[in-house]
């Protein structure tokens, strides 16, 4: 499973996914973007984001789960609809909302404003994690460090992204993982049924930094997903998984969450 971060964050902030899937026995790995976490000294651009999803997945003897989340979320799709390495499933959490018209550009304008202030936004930044986000996923992102300044590049480089047409291209299946609460779900229906596999799944009392926010729930879907994946592939995909992980949650009462489907669509 290959794990890619939201924009400021880093590698850090899946410490609890890999944790949960090394005890789980599947092999996972969680790069920095340009721009974030150890490459913070990198410019940051779309297709060098792409090409680092492109070069972890072209390492990957097998199988592969790609997730990703917010920024990260929109990167793996548009990295899916055009990549040779075919995934076996898609998990794009919290990026259910076209990057594109007026929402973007205020974004554009509030993450400009920002990055004037003295601090470059450090202590807004620090503000809303400690407002919104419990102690440990503050420890989780605090560790691989949060950079302020990639913001006008990443939102500048998300322009140029039409996730709908992403979507609609992937031959893969497509979890799409949002929090109840978030507000990255304006065209949340709209995606899943371009889809030609896709399903919605909703964790509740979870906002748009879901992963962080409620890591538990959020873990076992991904257990759930690889689970999926090796039974569609047959036994032994991830030939190390214990017993126990073998029998993840199959009912989103189990784990919190409600999950919805639109039916595949035939190949063109």
């Amino acid at each position: 499973m290959v794990l890619v971060h939201g924009i400021r964050a880093s590698r850090s902030m899946w410490l609890r996914q890999l944790a949960a899937l090394d005890a789980a026995g599947v092999p996972a790995v969680a790069p920095d973007l340009p721009g974030h976490g150890s490459r913070a000294g990198e410019d940051f651009t779309v297709p060098a984001a792409i090409d680092t999803v492109e070069r972890t997945v072209g390492g990957i003897d097998g199988p592969v789960v790609v997730v990703g989340l917010s920024l990260g979320g929109y990167l793996t799709l548009h990295w899916a609809a055009r990549t040779e390495h075919r995934p076996a499933a898609v998990l794009a959490a919290s990026c259910c909302t076209q990057p594109a018209g007026p929402g973007l550009a205020a974004y554009r304008r509030l993450a400009a404003l920002i990055g004037r202030l003295p601090d470059g936004g450090a202590g807004v930044n620090e503000f809303m994690v400690r407002r919104f986000l419990p102690a440990e996923a503050r420890a989780d992102l605090a560790a691989g460090g949060m950079t302020m300044s990639v913001m006008t590049a990443a939102l500048a480089g998300m322009a140029g992204v039409d996730t709908y047409a992403d979507i609609t291209r992937i031959q893969s299946p497509i979890w799409f993982v949002n929090g109840r609460w978030d507000h990255f779900r304006v065209h949340e229906r709209r995606f899943v049924a371009a889809a030609r596999e896709g399903h919605l799944v909703l964790i509740p009392r979870a906002t748009h930094l879901v992963s962080l926010v409620r890591p538990v729930a959020f873990n076992r879907v991904l257990l759930e997903l690889v689970d999926r994946v090796s039974t569609d592939a047959g036994d032994g995909v991830y030939g190390t998984r214990s017993s126990q992980a073998r029998t993840p949650p199959t009912m989103p009462a189990e784990f919190g969450t409600m999950t919805t489907s639109s039916p595949s669509r035939e190949s063109t």
